[in-house]
């Protein structure tokens, strides 16, 4: 049995851990770029974040109905089928999951060499360092996970809030205007869309509290709230902290630049301040992978009692009460993609079609609730509108990498869609016996 041992402090700082890590010190150059206004800029993040809580409400719902680990996964195989949340798995231990796990240790590992320098090979231990020590700490308790996601979020938050409070006492003035932001700019309707798909990659990760549901303390109520709260304060941190940029920066030079947060912290601090952006941008990393860490084994977890994975995966440790071969079943790929450098090819091609499955896990509402048996202790507000408008969202984000980048979006497409034949092959008839009949 697993132990119930996340409050509800914990699990908000799981959603705020995770969604913060490296994007909003980058992600504001892609936005501004895009959308060459102020005003426009803060409308971009805005509905960014209004999107992400119509997707954790649902998410939340959801929850609420199944309690249980495994999160986006449990969701699919209860409103659809089994088959349809293999492939989630599926994608998600191969490249989706994992390879966020190699992303924001790689990430980590490139800010702390600011303090330690050192060549490829040893950015690359560094990487696979953090995740080593981090799996550690998660396999010997989801308590010890906890402590340390809650810890680094805090110190996180604390340190956005220092950005934007020296950004705004000591900075230079650029006074907030709606006017054209880049010289020769102007707000499009068209440029609108790409930029809320980038500002919605900023706030990923918002789903994987539910992973851990069954070690969430009353989580029918925990999950709901923390996805709620969590989603508001990381939308309130963004709008803030791009204020904070805009204060201290032109919005020329914001568009064209790589690294936003070192330049604004230079701008007010001088050298200084890429030691303090270094260390911030390693604190808010290491703090989200920790989180993506703590959840991603759950989802296989409740694979393997399915038996879509596995059984062996389902074994809870006698001692620390975790699935402890899920994690180091997870650890050990994530240790490989890092190792190897093969995450970014993957990762690249495969991460936008998690929102393949957010529209399904939304319209799943739609079938769950026709079903008498359904009864979730929270219910999404404004339905049947915001599951309509998430879909549509998601939608449009699959549709936007598949005309942008067609070919990698094919590939990553063919790579889920390759996950149906392995269900068909090795795992079907074992969920099918294990898993009972809805009527809709």
């Amino acid at each position: 049995m697993l132990s119930r041992s996340i409050n509800q402090l914990d699990a908000t700082a799981l959603v705020v851990g995770i969604i913060i890590g490296a994007s909003i010190f980058v992600q504001p150059s892609v936005i501004t770029g895009a959308v060459p206004t102020v005003s426009g800029v803060f409308a971009v993040w805005l509905a960014s974040g209004v999107l992400t809580l119509f997707g954790a409400l649902i998410a939340a719902e959801l929850a609420s109905a199944f309690p249980r680990a495994g999160g986006v996964y449990v969701f699919l195989k209860e409103s659809f089928s089994p088959a349809v949340g293999f492939l989630w798995g599926w994608a998600m231990f191969w490249t989706m999951h994992t390879g966020i796990i190699a992303v924001i240790a790689t990430v980590f590992a490139r800010y702390a060499t600011f303090f330690f320098p050192t060549n490829d090979f040893g950015a690359r231990a560094i990487a696979v360092g953090a995740v080593v020590i981090l799996t550690a700490i998660n396999y010997v308790g989801v308590k010890q996970g906890s402590v340390v996601q809650t810890t680094f979020t805090l110190l996180k938050v604390a340190a956005i809030v220092l950005i934007i409070a020296v950004a705004f006492a000591l900075g230079p003035r650029s006074p907030l205007t709606p006017g054209v932001s880049t010289a020769g700019g102007s707000l499009t309707l068209s440029s609108v869309p790409p930029a809320i798909v980038a500002g919605l990659f900023a706030f990923g990760g918002w789903h994987m509290v539910t992973y851990a549901a069954e070690e969430t303390r009353t989580p029918e109520r925990t999950i709901p709230r923390a996805l709620v709260a969590g989603v508001l304060l990381v939308t309130a941190c963004y709008i803030a902290l791009n204020a904070a940029y805009f204060h201290v920066l032109n919005p020329d030079r914001i568009a064209g630049s790589s690294r936003v947060a070192a330049d604004a912290a230079d701008a007010v601090l001088g050298r200084g301040g890429a030691a303090l952006m270094s260390a911030i941008v390693a604190v808010s990393t290491f703090g989200a992978l920790n989180g993506v860490i703590l959840s991603g084994p759950r989802a296989y977890l409740a694979m393997a009692r399915d038996g879509l994975l596995a059984s062996w995966a389902a074994a809870i440790h006698p001692r620390f009460r975790t699935p402890h071969r899920a994690i180091l079943l997870q650890g050990a790929w994530a240790v490989i993609l890092v190792s190897t450098g093969t995450y970014r090819a993957l990762f690249t091609r495969v991460v936008y079609t998690e929102w393949i499955f957010f529209a399904l896990m939304a319209a799943g509402l739609f079938r769950l609730r026709a079903r008498g048996t359904y009864q979730p202790a929270y219910r999404v507000w404004g339905f049947p509108a915001v599951p309509i408008i998430f879909i549509l969202a998601s939608g449009f984000i699959v549709a936007h990498q598949l005309v942008t980048d067609a070919a990698n979006a094919w590939t990553g497409l063919l790579f889920v869609a390759a996950g149906l034949p392995v269900y068909l092959v090795f795992f079907r008839k074992s969920s099918l016996s294990q898993t009972p009949r809805h009527a809709d």
